[in-house]
């Protein structure tokens, strides 16, 4: 195993997440999230190196805040031989400066 290269904090989440395939919007369920990307899980494998819009709801104290941004599959393998599920994980490539934020918060409100 190579050596961790993460700089940002990993929350684990059971939120779901939208994402904008070429046959359409497909709802996944999100494994966790950083400031830095997020890693999901899907029915179909997606390349690597893809580049996907995507979307999510993050609760805070004052209600929800939707982030919309894209991002590059930086891994897409399958969970197990027996199951026809894929862990996915995504790189931000998009942020805006608001997105940057909300996720900041949402993540920060987690790990106290």
């Amino acid at each position: 195993m190579g050596a961790e290269r993460r700089i940002h904090l990993r929350i684990p989440t059971d939120l779901t997440l939208k994402i904008a395939l070429a046959d359409g919007v497909h709802v996944a369920r999100l494994r966790d999230v950083s400031q830095s990307g997020l890693c999901f899980f899907l029915d179909r494998p997606i390349d690597e190196m893809s580049i996907l819009e995507v979307s999510l709801d993050l609760p805070s104290d004052d209600g929800s805040f939707s982030v919309r941004t894209t991002g590059v599959v930086v891994r897409s393998r399958k969970i197990s031989p027996a199951v026809d599920h894929y862990e996915i994980a995504l790189f931000f490539n998009g942020l805006d400066d608001t997105a940057r934020e909300a996720l900041s918060l949402f993540i920060n409100g987690q790990k106290g």
